[in-house]
């Protein structure tokens, strides 16, 4: 079953994303991860198959893999969610996950380990990376000296922007920034490494961190093809613009009509739909060594 939107009739929603949909459980919150997909930060109309059921089950799967990181997963096993929301299966299972209550911090905390997108394009204008120097001749696509925490505003709509190391700080305070910088590099390098054994480099993605009380926790998604850039490792060569398990071929396609990138958004074919959702799947199943329970 597609989803665009969801309401749980007598559960209140708490707020309404770009993709996912969170309720409010008394202790604990429900994100709901729709089929809904944008690009140049208009949410398109159409539904990616299986979209949704990919970013809860992927990130599940790397919350677990990651526990050395205290995050918000609760569980996506519909079995052990509340009673009350039983009635819901047909609409939730494969696509929701049980998280703990966490008060959001405003910055992404974005980490780079090669040059591409916008990084590439800082470093082809700048030589820097974040504002920070690079050494000169670096390919695009070119694996890094090491990985590099570039983090940016968060936005509900519109686009994220790109802030200093010292505005981060700013905003956070130098002892949190500190911490999720740190934290931030180290989850990657463990992705990374860990994708590598499935045959995908992990080239950049972007964590979000939260509090609960004094705790810090790592929220929202964990390493999904929404939040990441996955290349498959046989395909990548400095230089070269790696195919991707993302939306990067929506976008491509996107960019090939004549749109000026404001809302409303252009309709999908149906071929770039099933090639796209085709995608996120091979990522999950590819990554994880899984089938997809598609609800």
């Amino acid at each position: 079953m597609d989803m665009l939107t969801c309401d749980l009739a007598g559960i209140t929603k708490l707020r309404s994303g770009k993709v996912r949909e969170v309720f409010d459980l008394g202790e604990y919150a429900l994100i709901v991860a729709t089929d809904r997909i944008s690009a140049f930060d208009c949410i398109l109309p159409n539904a990616i198959p299986n979209k949704g059921n990919v970013l809860t089950q992927l990130s599940g799967f790397w919350f677990e893999a990651l526990d050395f990181v205290p995050s918000h997963f609760v569980s996506t096993n519909f079995a052990a969610f509340p009673e009350s929301l039983t009635r819901f299966r047909h609409e939730l299972e494969g696509r929701s996950m049980l998280v703990r209550k966490a008060r959001p911090f405003p910055v992404e905390c974005v980490v780079r380990g090669y040059l591409a997108g916008s990084g590439w394009e800082e470093y082809r204008d700048h030589g820097t990376l974040g504002g920070q120097s690079l050494p000169p001749g670096l390919a695009k696509s070119a694996r890094l000296p090491q990985p590099m925490f570039t983090p940016s505003t968060k936005a509900e709509s519109g686009h994220d922007e790109g802030i200093s190391w010292k505005e981060c700080r700013n905003m956070l305070g130098d002892e949190l920034a500190n911490e999720v910088r740190e934290r931030s590099i180290e989850l990657y390098q463990h992705g990374h490494d860990r994708a590598a054994l499935a045959g995908i480099t992990l080239a950049d993605t972007k964590f979000e961190f939260g509090m609960d009380d004094d705790e810090l926790l790592l929220i929202d998604e964990c390493l999904t093809p929404d939040s990441s850039r996955f290349w498959p490792t046989e395909a990548w060569l400095p230089g070269s613009n790696p195919p991707s398990y993302d939306k990067q071929f929506v976008r491509d396609y996107l960019e090939a009509l004549p749109w000026d990138k404001l809302p409303p958004a252009p309709s999908l074919p149906a071929d770039v739909i099933e090639k796209t959702s085709q995608k996120y799947l091979q990522a999950f199943e590819q990554l994880t060594g899984r089938r997809l329970i598609s609800g």
